[in-house]
C-alpha cells in the first residue's frame, strides 16, 4: 500500500529538506516515490492544484495560508477526478494551566522546556500560562532565575539551550511584540525582553506577567521564545479553565499541572475541544510520534493524528471486493412462495 507524492519544502529549510528523501532512497525506497520541488509556494501550488489528478494536500504552516489553499481547492473542485483529501497542521496558542495542587518543580520544568526549546519555534510550544496566585508567589522568582540562566548562542555548543530564530523577519516580529507589551501598561517583564541581530538573529527567552487575560500576548501566535503568564485567584479554577478554552481560536496542544485528580478530570472535561493533544503534568510540546499522536482542531488544523492509523486512513481510498462462490441461479426469493 502506498503512493508517490510531491514534497514542497519551505524556502527556509531547503538544505535539510533534501536530506530526508536521500535517506529514504539509501534505505531502499525507489527513486521517484518522494519528489522534492523547490520554488515559490504560490506558484507551485497554483500549478499542482490546477491539475485534474490532484488528489490531496498535507500542509504544515500558518492558518491563513491553509485557508487560502482550501479556497483554491474549492475554486477548482469541478475539474478534479476525485475530491481531494486536505490535511492541515497549522498554528497554535498553547496553554499551560496550573491548579493550586500542582507540583512546583514539575511546573517550573514544564514551562521552561515547553516555552523555550527550539527557541519556541514549534507549533506545539507553550506561549500562555494560567498560574494560581498561591503557586505564582513561590514560582515567579525561580522561573525568572532559571530563564535568565538559559544559554542562548551557538547550537554546536551543548551548553546552549536556545539558538537563533529562523530569520530576520522572525526576529523583528518578536522584537515588535516585546516592545508593544512593554508599552501596554498591562504587562510586566519577568525575564528576558532583549533581542540582538548583530551576529545571527537572537531573542532572549522572555516572560511577561499580564493583568489582562485577553491581552494580545495571550491570543496571538508569535512562534518564538515568548511566554505570557496570567495569575488567577485559587478559587477561580473552573472559571480559569473556561477562560483558557475561549481565549484562543486555536486548539492544538495544552498542559494541565495538578495532583488533585478531581481537578484533572475537570480540566479534561472543560478543555475537551481546546487541544488535540493535552498533557497532564508534562510539557505541551515534544510528543513521541507513533505513541502520542499529535494534531489539533479549530484554527489549528484538521486534527488528523500524525503518526497514527487515523492519519494513514486519510490517505487510503478503500475498496471492498465480493466474490460469490455459490452464485444464485433463480431471481425468486423463498418468501415469494415458489
Amino acid at each position: 500500500m502506498g503512493k508517490s507524492g510531491v514534497v514542497k519544502p519551505s524556502g527556509k529549510s531547503g538544505l535539510s529538506s533534501g536530506v530526508s528523501p536521500r535517506g529514504f532512497e539509501e534505505a531502499g525506497l525507489p527513486a521517484g516515490v518522494i519528489n522534492t520541488v523547490h520554488g515559490d509556494g504560490k506558484l507551485v501550488t497554483d500549478v499542482a492544484m490546477a491539475d485534474p489528478n490532484f488528489a490531496g494536500l498535507a500542509f504544515v504552516g500558518s492558518t491563513q495560508v491553509f485557508r487560502e489553499l482550501w479556497k483554491k481547492v474549492a475554486k477548482n473542485i469541478d475539474i478534479y477526478r476525485n475530491y481531494p483529501r486536505l490535511v492541515g497542521e497549522t498554528g497554535g496558542k498553547n496553554a499551560v494551566v496550573a491548579h493550586p495542587s500542582a507540583d512546583l518543580q514539575a511546573l517550573l520544568t514544564g514551562l521552561t522546556r515547553g516555552a523555550f526549546e527550539f527557541q519556541g519555534q514549534k507549533c506545539s510550544a507553550a506561549s500562555r500560562a494560567y498560574i494560581p496566585r498561591s503557586i505564582w508567589k513561590r514560582l515567579k522568582d525561580r522561573l525568572a532565575e532559571q530563564t535568565e540562566s538559559l544559554v542562548v548562542g551557538d547550537v554546536a555548543d551543548h551548553r546552549t539551550f536556545l539558538g537563533a530564530v529562523i530569520d530576520e523577519a522572525a526576529h523583528d516580529r518578536l522584537a515588535d511584540a516585546i516592545a508593544r507589551a512593554n508599552s501596554s501598561g498591562t504587562h510586566t517583564v519577568v525575564a528576558g525582553g532583549t533581542t540582538s541581530k548583530e551576529v545571527g538573529y537572537f531573542v532572549r527567552p522572555t516572560i511577561f506577567e499580564t493583568t489582562d487575560p485577553m491581552a494580545f500576548t495571550m491570543t496571538t501566535e508569535f512562534f518564538g521564545p515568548l511566554l505570557t503568564v496570567y495569575v488567577y485567584e485559587d478559587r477561580d479554577w473552573l472559571d480559569t479553565l473556561k477562560l483558557a478554552d475561549r481565549t484562543s481560536p486555536y486548539g492544538l496542544t495544552a498542559s494541565v499541572y495538578a495532583t488533585d485528580r478531581k481537578a484533572i478530570n475537570e480540566a479534561l472535561d472543560v478543555l475537551r475541544d481546546a487541544a488535540g493533544y493535552l498533557a497532564i503534568n508534562d510539557k505541551c510540546a515534544g510528543m513521541l510520534i507513533g505513541r502520542q499522536q499529535f494534531a489539533g482542531a479549530r484554527a489549528s488544523g484538521t486534527n488528523d493524528k500524525i503518526g497514527s492509523p487515523l492519519a494513514l486512513q486519510r490517505w487510503v481510498s478503500g475498496r471492498f471486493i465480493k466474490e460469490n462462490l455459490a452464485p444464485d441461479t433463480d431471481y425468486r426469493y423463498p418468501y415469494m412462495g415458489v
